[in-house]
């Protein structure tokens, strides 16, 4: 089993079907992808994969969703988990909210949605060079 894994928290579920598709065509079978629908789901799922001894290499999170908005959800990772890269892809963040997560978060990419795919996988493969991959 592949041991890295990139983790995607939105709550629209045709956005998670766009970024598993992006994310299968431009890196294949390299990496475990995990898909969340909410903040708490995503902590579950990141949390669970930790403790099998996945490596999460990159999380990706929607700023507005229902009960923990990204911002806070990133800083609650990076609190817990400081080594993961972490990028914002929203269409409605406050310039408050970037500023917590890129302070807070340590913040790799803000990406505005509507994206381009190669703006999301450019954002992902350099987040990878933290790990040298």
């Amino acid at each position: 089993m592949n041991n890295r894994a990139i983790v995607c928290i939105d709550d629209c579920q045709i956005i998670l079907t766009s970024i598993k598709s992006q994310l299968k065509s431009n890196f294949g079978n390299k990496y475990v992808y995990e898909f969340a629908n909410s903040a708490e789901e995503g902590i579950e799922i990141i949390d669970e994969l930790m403790q099998d001894g996945v490596s999460i290499l990159v999380i990706v999170s929607d700023q507005l969703m229902p009960g923990m908005k990204g911002d806070e959800f990133l800083i609650k990772i990076h609190d817990k988990y400081p080594e993961i890269v972490k990028i914002l892809l929203t269409g409605q963040a406050d310039r408050e909210a970037i500023e917590r997560a890129v302070n807070q978060a340590n913040l790799h990419k803000l990406i505005s949605k509507p994206w381009h795919e190669n703006e999301l996988v450019n954002a992902i493969s350099s987040g990878f060079e933290k790990f040298n991959l």
